[in-house]
């Protein structure tokens, strides 16, 4: 998008493009949303941001009325800034981290140099300062929709101090942390909050694909909601997300025993509910490219998985069988090894499936070997990203790691070409070139298996 698509967009407040870019309104010095509730200011009143940090440094303070810190996040596929992308992606997910910039680069494999040079080219801001922008923003939803106390809230946001917090939120958001808790309505809940999407979002396809899959007790599922409970090396919890349609959010309640890594957690509601995919630039692209060799479902999304281990696990069970019989096996996995507290059920860990002889399992022991090899590598390598490395381990093959890759870590380009689903519907479906489908081949994946429902 150029200045005359935004001014167009502005004026429309439509809100396929909340979040795509912000607007500085010159004669109050505040920045918005596009779909800012506030009279319209003249055109030239007002200067385009395409992220909310531009806008932050050029003096402008964020509007309390429509919030840019509550905007969806930015689609994740832009073309040529994929490693740019994938940094800030990874400072998204987890504010308490705190990596270097040469730690980010590492793993990125690229130089801390060149990293710098990326983010400076393509966001116009150094690594240090957009996480620390990151921290001021997430600290000031918190502010806004949580009675978390200030400290609690500084911690969450990933400061050491209070006081460092504070001289960072004046300097970041041209405003007080008192003045946004003066704002905050009593009436919230302690841990209720709002994660936005861009519409269009099919809940219903969403919520139809993971009625068929839920794992009682550790899921739970509405008409209009859905969650789980949740634990890691950090902290354990649960959560609710209900969907809000009209108001383009979901409404979030989480338990969680350690706030201060709440935004990670969030991070990882907001993939495994897919929020931030710009399903409209998504489905454009594919229809270009089918050209009518199937008709599309609208607002699909990828329904994630917490965690690539219970993704591979969940993919190990469900190979060369039904959804049912992969669904059954699932919740006896869950039903023998679960940790339990009180009312609460967790997945199993890694290394309790790798300890289990899996004895209630009425499958061949290869099958079980297969699980029990996974587990144990999971175990050893907690922090593995790079889901390739299990294909050397017997009974793991492509198919089981791309699943594992299109649930647990919601990539956007994988297109499970094996999946017997996805080959019933390419046979029913006008032939088509899935190349071309690249690089939003998971959301082919499961626009084909929509036209099997």
């Amino acid at each position: 998008m150029d200045t005359s698509h935004w001014q167009l967009a502005r004026q429309s407040r439509d809100h396929r493009f909340d979040g795509l870019f912000f607007i500085g309104v010159k004669s109050t010095g505040i920045y918005c949303r596009p779909i800012c509730p506030a009279p319209t200011a003249k055109e030239q009143n007002v200067e385009y941001f395409q992220y909310a940090h531009n806008a932050a440094q050029a003096g402008f303070r964020p509007c309390i009325r429509c919030r840019p810190d509550s905007a969806p996040g930015s689609s994740a596929w832009q073309g040529t800034k994929t490693t740019a992308l994938r940094a800030k992606q990874l400072i998204d997910s987890d504010l308490t981290t705190q990596q270097s910039c040469e730690q980010l680069a590492e793993r990125l494999g690229v130089s801390s140099r060149y990293l710098r040079q990326l983010f400076q080219q393509h966001f116009g801001i150094s690594v240090t300062q957009y996480r620390l922008f990151n921290q001021c923003h997430f600290a000031k939803k918190l502010l806004q929709e949580t009675s978390l106390s200030v400290s609690q809230v500084a911690f969450a946001a990933g400061f050491n101090s209070i006081r460092r917090f504070n001289d960072a939120f004046l300097q970041q958001l041209h405003i007080c942390p008192s003045k946004m808790r003066g704002e905050r309505s009593t009436t919230r809940a302690m841990l209720t909050l709002k994660l936005p999407f861009r519409p269009p979002y099919n809940w219903t396809a969403l919520q139809q694909f993971l009625a068929k899959r839920l794992i009682s007790p550790l899921e739970w599922l509405g008409e209009t909601y859905y969650g789980r409970s949740f634990k890691n090396q950090h902290c354990q919890g649960q959560f609710t997300a209900e969907f809000v349609e009209h108001k383009h959010h979901f409404l979030v309640s989480i338990d969680i025993d350690q706030p201060r890594f709440l935004q990670p957690i969030l991070s990882e509601i907001r993939r495994v509910l897919d929020l931030d995919a710009d399903t409209a630039q998504i489905e454009q692209h594919l229809v270009t490219q089918l050209q009518g060799a199937i008709v599309l479902t609208q607002g699909l999304r990828l329904p994630g998985i917490w965690s690539v281990f219970e993704a591979g696990i969940r993919a190990v069970l469900g190979q060369q069988v039904s959804v049912t019989a992969a669904h059954n096996l699932v919740t006896q996995l869950v039903d023998e090894l679960g940790e339990q507290d009180g009312e609460r059920v967790y997945f199993p860990t890694p290394e309790v499936v790798a300890n289990s002889e899996l004895a209630f399992f009425k499958m061949p022991q290869a099958r079980k070997n297969a699980l029990r090899n996974l587990a144990q590598f999971c175990a050893d390598n907690p922090d593995c990203h790079q889901l390739d490395q299990w294909l050397p381990l017997k009974g793991i093959g492509p198919w089981t790691v791309n699943y594992a890759k299109l649930r647990g870590q919601s990539q956007p380009d994988i297109l499970l070409a094996g999946d017997l689903g996805v080959k019933k519907a390419q046979a029913g479906a006008k032939p088509f070139n899935d190349e071309m489908c690249a690089p939003f081949r998971s959301y082919l994946t499961f626009q084909l298996w929509q036209q099997l429902t």
